[in-house]
């Protein structure tokens, strides 16, 4: 089968279109005929060699990618709930592999897209995301009915997510920044009820304060975020897409301000307990099917994943890259 392989750690030119062996299911997986392959920062730091030392990624060479859309291939042993044929997608895959024509995947990452109206590249580009900002939400920031919610980055894959699902559990004022003006009118699509510029990042709130602020970029914005929250409010750190990874929080500062720092990584939670994304992926479908949730999505070949990469470092993307397999 044809599938992309990263062959070293690096940049984009790392990505070669190999023939790999077709993957067949174990206990409790199946595999899929792959149509649609996202592409998201998380991709890029690992070609890149960011979680090198932690045992759970996958070292070079390796095929990437972790969410795909398709339809049922095969059934593993002792799999139920699924059909051949039928539509699926992933939430994420912990070992990997969707940058190929077929994947292997847990069964219980796997949600059936079967009579929902979901179109696959939407599906592939916001399920996975939207099921994670719903168990961050949930499960880490704990997010109340009227609450009040800020999104850094809120044009980025991840962080697009989360308005709709803030939405969804009740937020009652959901605002975004973006890193330049013209990326406003895309953040304002998603249903914010105020975008502003990085730059102008935390002037531009007039000593508003939140209750909840999602920060998958990290660097000196981070630090900054603390000044917005209120009182319990939380800092919910999913990422560091940007380039300064080591931006320190004084923990004096948390506990004389009544505040939280907390992070969250979907792949390690669901590693530990992989029924949440089932129940999540289904919790959300309906932002897919409804409209609530519909991302700008660019859509290559699977043979161009190299330009894909070449585009998400560049930051050009508004919305997901899909490769079409």
């Amino acid at each position: 089968m044809n599938a992309i392989s990263v062959t070293a750690y690096g940049g984009p030119e790392v990505l070669h279109l190999v023939d790999a062996p077709e993957p067949v299911p174990g206990p409790g997986e199946v595999t899929i005929t792959v149509t649609h392959a996202a592409v998201g920062l998380i991709d890029g730091l690992i070609r890149r060699g960011v979680f090198a030392d932690n045992a759970a990624v996958p070292k070079p060479p390796f095929i990437p990618g972790l969410e795909v859309a398709g339809s049922v291939r095969a059934l593993g042993a002792g799999v139920e709930g699924l059909a051949v044929g039928e539509s699926v997608a992933t939430l994420t895959l912990p070992a990997q592999g969707g940058n190929a024509e077929v994947v292997v995947a847990p069964a219980a990452l796997v949600v059936s897209l079967e009579g929902s109206g979901v179109d696959p590249a939407q599906a592939v580009a916001g399920l996975g995301n939207a099921a994670t900002a719903y168990l961050a939400l949930t499960r880490a920031a704990h997010l109340g009915p009227g609450e009040s919610v800020l999104v850094h980055g809120a044009i980025g894959g991840l962080a697009s997510a989360f308005p709709a699902v803030a939405r969804m559990l009740g937020a009652s004022r959901v605002v975004g920044t973006v890193r330049t003006a013209a990326k406003a009118d895309a953040a304002r699509a998603l249903g914010l009820d105020e975008v502003i510029v990085s730059d102008d990042f935390p002037a531009a709130l007039n000593d508003e304060r939140f209750d909840v602020v999602v920060d998958p970029v990290g660097g000196p914005q981070r630090e900054a975020s603390l000044d917005v929250l209120g009182p319990l409010g939380r800092l919910l750190v999913v990422g560091s897409a940007g380039d300064d990874h080591a931006i320190a929080v004084d923990t004096n500062r948390i506990w004389t301000s009544s505040i939280a720092v907390v992070g969250f990584t979907v792949g390690f939670v669901l590693a530990g307990d992989p029924t949440l994304g089932v129940a999540a992926g289904r919790a959300v479908l309906p932002l897919l099917a409804g409209g609530e949730l519909s991302l700008p999505v660019t859509e290559l070949p699977l043979a161009e994943a190299a330009e894909a990469h070449r585009r998400m470092d560049a930051r050009s993307v508004v919305g997901r890259i899909v490769l079409t397999v």
